[in-house]
C-alpha cells in the first residue's frame, strides 16, 4: 500500500470538520476546562481577492497552525481563528471591472479561500470565523467609532474619557474657553484667570449658547470632523491616506494623479495618544525593527517653537532700516511666524528663514515687488510631488521681500520661500542656520547668504565651505540677557528655551511626524458611518440600538470618476435612495454621513471579536476577554498581555498595528478590555519570491505566458536555467526581475496545484523546510521532490507496501536508536519553542533516516516520531499514528491532536562514547571512537593505533599533539 496523500488528506480533513477537532470554548462553556493555560495564536487576516491565496501566503498560516497544535500538544487551551478583511478599494475596484456587485465578488472570494486553506490542513476554530462585512461585525465596528464620537482625551488623566466627563468640568465653571479650543483651568495659576479675562474671545461654559456649546464638543471629540488637505484621486473618486500614494505622487491602485486639496473629513485624534503609543513598545515582544519602524513613523522630536516678527519696515540686505519710506507691505507688520526647532541653541546662528510655498502667511508679507516671481514659484511647487521637492538636489527659492527679526539678536533676516520646506511636519517655516545644516548651508551659499558659526568646530574645518552638524561648544551666542559661549548642546538647549519663553517669544515644545488619521473614503464598499447630519450643521449619532447602519443596496455602486481635479467628491452614497439617506427623528429631518469608513477600520479590532464571535449584546464578553487576553505577570515585571502570537507581514509594521494599537487603547481607557495593548508578541515572517516579467512599458505581465526562445514556459524551466536565458511574452522580449510572489506581479502560483501534485503535507514541510521563517526565499517547485521524498520514505519505514501491514512493533529500541530518539526529541523541542521549523524538520529527516535499515521499527520511536512530525505534516501523521499497534497509552481511535508531546531523558543526551576525527599534519586521514570519559593519553594512543592513521605516521617522530575534548585529533609529525 502506497502513500496515497489524497486519500489521507481527505480523509482526515473531513474527520477534524466532523469532530470538530479543533473546536474550543469560553470560560462558561459546557466541558470548558478554565483551569488549563491558555494560548491565543493568530495570523494577520487575508484580503479576499478574486485569484485566491497564493503559495506565499500560507508561509505565516503554516506557521502558526504549527505553534497552535504545538501548544495542544502541551496541554494548552489554544485559540487558532481565521477570517476575512472584506471591505475596501481592492473589492470595489474588482466588483466595477466586472460589473458584479462586491458583496457577491467578496463572499465567493471568501468561499474559495476557506477551501483552500481546510485543503491545507490548517487546524482553525471555524466557528469562530467571520468577514469585517458581515453585519453583525459591522455593528460593533460602527459601535466603536461612536465610542471614540462621544469620548475626549484628557491631558490630566493622560487617557479618554466620556465627553460627558468634560461637560461635567466645563459647567463648573472652572474652565475659560477660546476660540482656538484651549481650555485654561483657573486653579493651575492665580494669575491664569486674569490673563484669560483679557483675552479676545474668552467665554464660559454657561456663556456659550447650544449650539456654540455643541461645536466647542466637537472640537475635543477623538472622532470629530474637520476641514483638512486630503489626497484626492479624482479618477477614483475617493480620497486616498497617504500610506496609499506612492512616491511619484500616484495612487497605489490604478496609478491615477493624486491632488492635494481641502475636504471636510472624518479624523481620528491619534495623536493624543502618541506618547503612549511610544513607551507601550517597551512592554510587547516585538522585533526590535518593528518597534524602531513605529517609534520613527511616530516622530516625536523634542524642542522649541520660536517667534519670529515680521519686521516693520524692510530692511536691504545689508541691514540698514530705512526710516524715512513707509513700509513696503504694511499689512504685515502684525504677523508673527512661529517655527519648530529641535536646535533652539543654534539660534544666533539663524541668517534667513524659509516658508514652505503654500504657507498662509506666504501671500501676507510678500511685496508687490516680489509678487510675480512667488506666485510663479507657488505655482511650480504645487505641480511637484513630495518626494520630488525633497530629493537632494540644487536649492531653488524666491524672496518674499519681507524681512523677520531673530528674537535673540534683534537682527532683520530676509525670508524666503522654498519647496524643500513642507507644510507637513512642524509650521511649514524654518529658522535657517547654514552653518549646522546641510540643506540650510547649500541654499545659503546658492543666494549668498551669511553663514555663521555657532558650535565650535574643529580647526581644521572651513565652515564657509561646509557645515558642521557635529557636537561642540557654543560660540558667537550672547546679548544682554543671556550667554551660551563655551556652554555644551544641551546645556544651551534649556539655557536659550527658558529665555525665550521668559521673554514671551517661545516655549518649550515636543513635535510629532504623527498626523490625525484621516478616516473618510468616498466609497460605497465600506461601513456606513452611524452619524446623522441635522439642519443647523448638528451632528447626532445613531442610537445603538439601530446599529448596525447597512449599506443600501444599489445597482449603480460605481465612484464618479473624473480627469478634472478641482471637481466636487461624489460620494456613491449620495446615490442611495432618500428612504436610506434621510431619518426623520421628533419631527426634525436628518441626512445620513454620505462618506464610508477605510477597510483599516474592519482590521483595527477583529481579534477582539475572534473571542466572543456570536455574542450579539456586547463587543466581546467579559469573561471571554479576560481569559484569552490577560497574562500572567513575566517574571521581568510587567507584560501588556493581548494576544500569545501574532504572525503577519512586515509590509503591516507600521499602519494596521499601529492603528490597532490605537483603537485599542481607546477601548482600554474606558474599560472595555483588560490590557493596554493589543498583540503581546509579535513575529514577521518573510516573503515567498519568484521571477516576474516586465515589458517595454514596465508593466508587469502573465508570467505564466512568458517563454523563452525556444517556445519553452519560463516556469518550467528551473531557476538556474533562467539566469541566462531570453524571455518573450506574445512574441516581444520581456525583462525578468525578481520579487515577492503576489497578484500584483503577475507571478501567483496557486497552492490547489502543488497539494494535487504533491499533497498540503509537502507543501507545508517544503514551505517551513526553505529556511528561517523570518527570511525571504525562493520560490522552487522542483526543490518540492525532496521533502515529498521524505515522506515517502517515513511511510514505507512504517507501512509494509505489498501488504498494507504496519511495520511497528512493541520492541524496545536499542541504545544507539534509543538515545537518538530522546536526543531528536530535545533537538526538535527547542526548535519548536524558538519557532526554527526548518531546523526541526532536518532532525526527524535524520531520525527518519536511521530507521531505514531496519525490519521493524520500536513503538516508541515511532510513536515519537510521529508525535513531533504531526504539527508539521498533520495528515500523514494522523494516519500513522491510526495504525501503531494497540498500546495502554494509545487506541486506534485517538487522533495524534490530542496525543501530547514526547518527553526526552536527559540522562539518555549523554553519550558513552565519542567519535574524534584524527589529522596527521592538518590532513584527515581516519577516525576513533573512545570512551566519553577517556583522558588526552588513551585518545592520542588510540589514534596513533588507527590503521591508516599509523600508515601515514610510519618513519616519522611526533613532535606535537593537539586535542579539542569531544572534536578531533591532530598530529604534527616529520
Amino acid at each position: 500500500m502506497k502513500y496515497d496523500f489524497q486519500q489521507i488528506e481527505a480523509k482526515w480533513q473531513a474527520r477534524w470538520a466532523q469532530d470538530q477537532t479543533f473546536h474550543v470554548g469560553n470560560p462558561g462553556d459546557e466541558g470548558f476546562d478554565a483551569s488549563k493555560p491558555k494560548f491565543f495564536c493568530m495570523d494577520m487576516f487575508p484580503y479576499p481577492s478574486g485569484v485566491g491565496l497564493h503559495v506565499g501566503h500560507p508561509l505565516g498560516f503554516i506557521a502558526t497552525d504549527i505553534v497552535a497544535r504545538y501548544k495542544r500538544a502541551h496541554g494548552f487551551n489554544v485559540l487558532h481563528p481565521m477570517g476575512f478583511d472584506a471591505f475596501g478599494l481592492p473589492a470595489e475596484q474588482y466588483a466595477i471591472e466586472t460589473n458584479v456587485h462586491p458583496r457577491i465578488t467578496t463572499e465567493a472570494n471568501i468561499e474559495n479561500m476557506v477551501k483552500q486553506l481546510k485543503r491545507l490542513g490548517m487546524a482553525y476554530d471555524w466557528d469562530r470565523s467571520f468577514a469585517t462585512t458581515d453585519p453583525e461585525y459591522v455593528k460593533w465596528t460602527q459601535w466603536i467609532f461612536l465610542q471614540m464620537f462621544h469620548s475626549y482625551y484628557d491631558p490630566l488623566q493622560n487617557k479618554a474619557l466620556p465627553i460627558a466627563h468634560l461637560i461635567e468640568k466645563l459647567q463648573g465653571e472652572d474652565y475659560y474657553i477660546t476660540f482656538n479650543g484651549d481650555l485654561t483651568w483657573s486653579g493651575i495659576d492665580e494669575d491664569m484667570e486674569a490673563i484669560a479675562g483679557e483675552r479676545i474671545g474668552v467665554h464660559k461654559w454657561h456663556e456659550l449658547d447650544a449650539d456654540q456649546q455643541r461645536r466647542l464638543l466637537d472640537e475635543y471629540r477623538l472622532a470629530f470632523l474637520a476641514d483638512v488637505e486630503v489626497n484626492w484621486c479624482p479618477q477614483l473618486g475617493t480620497v486616498l491616506a497617504n500610506e496609499e500614494v506612492t512616491n511619484d505622487g500616484k495612487s497605489e491602485r490604478g496609478n491615477f494623479p493624486v491632488y492635494k486639496r481641502p475636504l471636510k473629513q472624518w479624523m481620528l485624534r491619534i495623536t493624543a495618544y502618541a506618547d503612549r503609543l511610544i513607551e507601550d513598545l517597551d512592554d510587547v515582544a516585538w522585533p526590535e525593527p518593528i518597534k524602531l519602524l513605529q517609534r520613527n513613523w511616530i516622530g516625536k522630536s523634542i524642542g522649541a517653537e520660536v517667534d519670529f516678527s515680521v519686521a516693520p519696515l524692510a530692511p536691504g540686505f545689508a541691514g540698514e532700516r530705512d526710516t524715512t519710506d513707509p513700509p513696503a507691505n504694511p499689512g504685515a507688520n502684525d504677523e508673527t511666524i512661529t517655527v519648530f526647532t529641535t536646535r533652539p541653541d543654534t539660534l544666533f546662528g539663524a541668517t534667513y528663514m524659509v516658508l514652505a510655498p503654500e504657507h498662509d502667511l506666504v501671500d501676507v508679507i510678500t511685496t508687490p515687488e516680489q509678487a510675480e516671481a512667488v506666485k510663479a514659484y507657488q505655482a511650480d511647487a504645487a505641480a511637484k510631488t513630495s518626494v520630488d521637492r525633497q530629493a537632494d538636489k540644487e536649492k531653488t527659492g524666491v524672496f518674499t521681500g519681507a524681512y523677520a527679526t531673530n528674537p535673540v539678536n534683534g537682527e532683520s533676516i530676509p525670508i524666503w520661500i522654498a519647496d524643500y520646506v513642507m507644510m507637513g511636519y512642524g509650521t511649514g517655516a524654518i529658522m535657517a542656520v547654514p552653518a549646522h545644516d546641510e540643506r540650510d548651508h547649500a541654499f545659503a551659499v546658492k543666494f549668498e547668504l551669511p553663514i555663521i558659526e555657532v558650535v565650535q568646530s574643529p580647526a581644521d574645518h572651513d565652515i564657509q565651505a561646509q557645515a558642521w552638524t557635529g557636537d561642540g561648544d557654543l560660540v558667537n551666542s550672547a546679548n544682554d540677557d543671556v550667554s551660551l559661549n563655551a556652554k555644551p548642546v544641551a546645556e544651551a538647549k534649556k539655557l536659550i528655551t527658558d529665555w525665550l519663553s521668559s521673554k514671551g517669544q517661545g516655549k518649550a515644545k515636543v513635535q510629532y511626524r504623527l498626523r490625525d488619521w484621516l478616516f473618510s473614503r468616498q466609497r460605497y464598499w465600506g461601513e456606513p458611518f452611524p452619524i446623522l447630519h441635522g439642519p443647523d450643521g448638528e451632528l447626532r449619532a445613531v442610537d445603538v440600538a439601530d446599529l448596525p447602519v447597512n449599506l443600501p443596496e444599489m445597482e449603480d455602486f460605481k465612484p464618479r470618476g473624473t480627469d478634472d481635479p478641482d471637481a466636487p467628491p461624489q460620494p456613491p452614497l449620495g446615490r442611495a435612495g432618500d428612504d436610506w439617506k434621510t431619518v426623520s427623528i421628533d419631527g426634525v429631518e436628518y441626512t445620513r454621513e454620505l462618506n464610508t469608513m477605510p477597510n483599516w477600520a474592519g482590521s483595527c479590532w477583529y481579534y477582539l471579536r475572534y473571542l466572543d464571535p456570536k455574542n450579539a449584546d456586547a463587543l466581546v464578553g467579559e469573561a471571554a476577554e479576560k481569559y484569552w487576553m490577560l497574562s500572567e505577570k513575566s517574571s521581568g515585571g510587567y507584560h501588556a498581555g493581548g494576544v500569545d502570537l501574532y504572525i503577519g507581514g512586515v509590509e503591516h509594521a507600521v499602519l494596521h498595528l499601529l492603528y490597532a494599537r490605537f483603537w485599542h487603547k481607546v477601548l482600554f481607557d474606558l474599560g472595555h478590555v483588560s490590557t493596554p495593548e493589543p498583540f503581546g508578541k509579535l513575529f514577521s515572517q518573510g516573503y515567498i519570491q519568484e521571477d516576474a516579467f516586465r515589458d517595454e512599458r514596465d508593466v508587469y505581465v502573465d508570467a505564466f505566458s512568458v517563454v523563452d526562445e525556444n517556445g519553452k514556459k519560463a516556469f518550467d524551466l528551473d531557476r538556474r536555467e533562467r539566469e541566462s536565458a531570453k524571455f518573450f511574452f506574445d512574441g516581444k522580449p520581456v525583462k525578468r526581475v525578481y520579487g515577492k510572489m503576489g497578484k500584483s506581479l503577475k507571478n501567483a502560483i496557486a497552492p490547489d496545484d502543488v497539494c494535487e501534485e504533491y499533497g498540503a503535507d509537502t507543501l507545508r514541510l517544503y514551505e517551513m523546510y526553505m529556511g528561517p521563517l523570518e527570511q525571504s526565499k525562493p520560490w522552487n517547485t522542483q526543490d518540492m521532490v525532496g521533502v515529498h521524498r521524505f515522506l515517502n520514505r517515513l511511510w514505507r519505514n512504517f507501512v509494509n507496501e505489498d501488504t498494507g501491514e504496519s511495520l511497528i512493533d512493541n520492541h524496545d529500541a536499542p541504545d544507539d536508536l534509543l538515545r537518538l530518539t530522546h536526543k531528536t526529541i530535545k533537538r526538535v523541542t527547542d526548535a519548536m519553542e524558538s519557532m526554527s521549523f526548518n531546523v526541526a524538520i532536518a532532525a526527524l529527516i535524520e531520525l527518519n533516516n536511521a530507521l531505514v535499515p531496519l525490519e521493524r521499527v520500536p513503538r516508541f520511536t515511532a510513536a515519537a516520531m510521529l508525535q513531533m512530525l504531526a504539527p508539521m505534516a498533520p495528515h500523514v501523521a494522523e494516519e500513522l499514528w491510526e495504525r501503531l499497534p494497540h498500546a495502554t497509552d494509545h487506541t486506534p481511535k485517538d487522533t495524534i491532536a490530542d496525543a501530547g508531546w514526547p518527553l526526552y531523558s536527559e540522562s539518555l543526551l549523554v553519550e558513552d562514547t565519542i567519535e574524534y576525527p584524527v589529522q596527521v599534519m592538518g590532513k584527515m586521514r581516519g577516525k576513533v571512537t573512545v570512551p566519553a570519559d577517556a583522558d588526552e593519553d588513551a585518545i592520542v594512543e588510540a589514534a596513533k593505533a588507527e590503521e591508516n592513521v599509523a600508515v601515514h605516521l610510519e618513519g616519522k617522530t611526533i613532535r606535537k599533539v593537539i586535542v579539542v575534548p569531544g572534536r578531533m585529533v591532530n598530529l604534527i609529525a616529520n
